[in-house]
């Protein structure tokens, strides 16, 4: 799968065209929220709106209020005594674990539920497709989770490549996906891809 990237062209006069931002879905704009808040530990809805508009998303405070309250996230207090927000995890526990693997798994679970819209494969190749703009960071929950299973995935706006590092291990994980889009928990069973840390401990 490739990109080409189309050379910018120049009005007369030397002054490139104006390039509107783009504009972002409310799954993607969700997705985007999601991510932070589990990244960081953000204190006010002023600090994550200046977060997103670094990420190329402008929002008004009305509708984070909104995308908030739509996504479950809580104001509690961290480790560090701070009021953060925080997004439900597994269990309904809702303490921040920022950069915690164990919440990994369960946002990417999460996420397949909210915007996976297909996952079809052919050998060792997944396609998964999401809504336009969330494809970025579905890819990233994904190399997260860092399963042994997976060699990588290449992600562009709606959709992923993924491969698998078995030749014929496409139908497998195309399959685990959708039971996590139908289900929004992780993956659990004989096929389900372990994380690589696991397989570690299992040799040690």
């Amino acid at each position: 799968m490739s990109t080409y990237a189309r050379a910018p062209h120049h009005r007369e006069g030397g002054r490139p065209p104006f390039d509107p931002p783009r504009a972002v879905t409310k799954t993607a704009r969700h997705a985007k929220i999601i991510t932070l808040l589990e990244q960081r530990e953000v204190r006010s809805q002023s600090e994550l709106a200046e977060l997103l508009a670094d990420d190329g998303v402008q929002v008004t405070q009305g509708t984070l209020s909104r995308d908030l309250v739509e996504i479950g996230a809580l104001r509690i207090r961290s480790s560090g005594g701070h009021l953060v927000y925080a997004v439900p995890g597994e269990g309904g526990d809702r303490t921040p674990h920022v950069g915690e693997f164990a919440s990994f798994e369960g946002r990417l679970a999460r996420l397949c539920a909210e915007i996976l819209v297909s996952a079809e494969a052919s050998a060792n190749l997944v396609v998964l497709r999401t809504p336009p703009g969330a494809a970025q960071y579905f890819a990233s929950a994904i190399d997260r989770v860092g399963w042994e299973s997976i060699l990588g995935t290449i992600a562009g706006d709606d959709t992923i490549l993924l491969i698998t590092r078995s030749p014929s291990g496409g139908d497998t994980i195309a399959e685990q996906f959708l039971i996590m889009s139908r289900t929004g928990k992780p993956a659990v069973g004989p096929a389900h891809p372990h994380p690589n840390n696991s397989e570690k401990g299992e040799l040690t």
